[in-house]
């Protein structure tokens, strides 16, 4: 069990079982808790100070997520990574930030503009001072923008379904501050496109970025043996 993984904050203004959600499911996301890793509710229970019921409740709503399943006689795991799995994703992701970027050359606003500028000053400061979390953060927040800016609501509620299996491909990519000048530079070509108003261009830089982190990912899964 991952030596990170503690006791809650019980002060918390969320329900306990969101919190434990919550905690769990970062620490998956994460990597504190590995691909193939058994969920113990007991000891789960333990180190975070509460009782069995909401870590049970937490570990079934990640496994309608995707993040654990439950083996037959041997309980609850961290969902695997396998090859297909991330290619799948990253064949959906491709498409759908392909057509949010296209979509918001054309409908991007100046706030909009604004908070994209922003946050991916921001982002570059973080990598400048090796900050993981902020990095991780930023990066969300560059695209979640370009989502907003698509004004397509259909849009973002299908890749919010997606959400959580693509944050985890993404802190795997992330974890290596090596690629994160390339993050820095795709990100900036993207800016670009979308700046420049061309919707092909746009589409075209948002499939390359996913395609470069689409080897990196596999090539860190098999570095830790976890594919």
């Amino acid at each position: 069990m991952a030596g990170r993984l503690g006791k809650v904050n019980l002060n918390n203004y969320k329900p306990l079982r969101e919190v434990i959600f919550s905690t769990l499911r970062e620490a998956i996301i994460m990597g504190e808790l590995k691909p193939g890793e058994r969920l113990m509710e007991v000891q789960l229970a333990e180190k975070m100070g509460v009782s069995r019921t909401p870590v049970r409740e937490a570990i079934r709503k990640l496994e309608l997520e995707g993040l654990v399943v439950m083996i037959p006689r041997r309980g609850a795991h961290v969902a695997r990574l396998t090859e297909k799995d991330i290619m799948d994703v990253l064949e959906v992701r491709a498409t759908l930030d392909g057509l949010a970027t296209a979509l918001a050359t054309e409908r991007i606003n100046e706030d909009e503009i604004k908070e994209l500028k922003h946050v991916q000053s921001q982002l570059e400061n973080y990598v400048e001072k090796g900050n993981l979390q902020g990095v991780i953060k930023k990066d969300i927040e560059f695209h979640d923008v370009i989502y907003k800016a698509s004004k397509n609501d259909k849009l973002m509620q299908i890749a919010n379904n997606l959400r959580e299996q693509v944050y985890r491909f993404r802190v795997i990519y992330l974890k290596d501050f090596g690629n994160n000048e390339e993050v820095i530079r795709e990100h900036n070509e993207i800016c670009s496109a979308i700046l420049s108003r061309d919707p092909n261009l746009a589409r075209e830089s948002a499939h390359k970025h996913i395609k470069s982190q689409e080897s990196a990912i596999l090539n860190a899964l098999k570095r830790n043996n976890l594919v």
